[in-house]
């Protein structure tokens, strides 16, 4: 059995990225907290969620996660699955439409720019292709044999991420509205495609990733079992979040709807 590496990285571009991003939204809360919408435009609760972000970036990418999942396969589907997941989501608690008014207005016309490809179909084509697509025994394998190739996989999962998520929690309302029911269709598509993913690798015969078989083993784990584990973590992990997502969405429309009702009768009793 080989000795475990568990010693910490450290990559400049990504902490020159996470630096200038944690900067940048702390001068803004700094800012909204100071004006008369204080704390219902930039509540506490949002920068501990940007906190949190941050924080599970730095675990993923500079942590021994990093360095244990060039030895473990399953370490390295937790990386994938916090870059792709738990990041974005975090990120896109942590906004409000305040916080964002400076950018509200860029951001709607590049959507309009955009077209039909703001459309939320692509984020979920994206967010699907992007995980079969780096699950490529060949690709795969040469993202953990090359640094360029790893770092081009990272952004990826990141970026598709934060896109998918964009259509579920963003603070600010889209051309393209997904519908009242539109988010329980949007998710159930993506974390099937995604899980059936997971359970194919889980459930495989041989190892797919001649990486880890050429790897000596860690944990006492054999390359079938390591696999077995990292298919589990990801097939679990869309399952648990996909249900954790949808409560909280249900709860947010209730509220919403909620302030609606209570909107409406304020202008109704006023108009009487």
């Amino acid at each position: 059995m080989a000795a475990v590496d568990y010693s910490w990285t450290f990559e400049p571009g990504a902490a020159v990225l996470l630096s200038g991003l944690s900067v940048a939204y702390g001068l803004r809360w700094r800012r909204v907290r100071g004006t008369s919408e204080g704390a219902r435009g930039a509540p506490v609760g949002r920068a501990i969620a940007f906190a949190g972000a941050i924080l599970v970036s730095v675990a993923a990418l500079f942590s021994p996660i990093d360095v244990l999942g060039e030895q473990v396969f399953a370490m390295h589907m937790v990386q994938h699955v916090l870059l792709l997941d738990v990041v974005p989501i975090l990120l896109m608690l942590s906004l409000t439409k305040v916080l964002m008014r400076p950018v509200t207005r860029r951001l709607q016309r590049v959507e309009e720019a955009a077209g039909p490809l703001a459309h939320p179909a692509l984020a979920v084509v994206l967010y699907v292709a992007a995980m079969w697509f780096w699950h490529i025994p060949a690709l795969y394998d040469a993202a953990l044999e090359h640094p360029v190739v790893h770092v081009i996989e990272h952004v990826c999962m990141l970026s598709v991420g934060t896109l998918y998520w964009w259509h579920l929690l963003s603070p600010i309302r889209g051309r393209i509205s997904i519908g009242p029911f539109g988010p329980v269709v949007y998710m159930l598509v993506t974390k099937l495609f995604v899980g059936f993913l997971g359970i194919a690798i889980t459930f495989a015969p041989d190892a797919l990733y001649d990486f880890y078989v050429q790897r000596p083993e860690v944990w006492g784990l054999s390359a079938t079992d390591d696999q077995a584990a990292a298919g589990a973590i990801m097939a679990i992990e869309q399952s648990i979040v996909m249900g954790i997502a949808l409560a909280f969405l249900f709860v947010k429309a209730l509220a919403d709807s909620d302030r609606e009702s209570e909107r409406d009768d304020l202008y109704g009793d006023r108009s009487a």
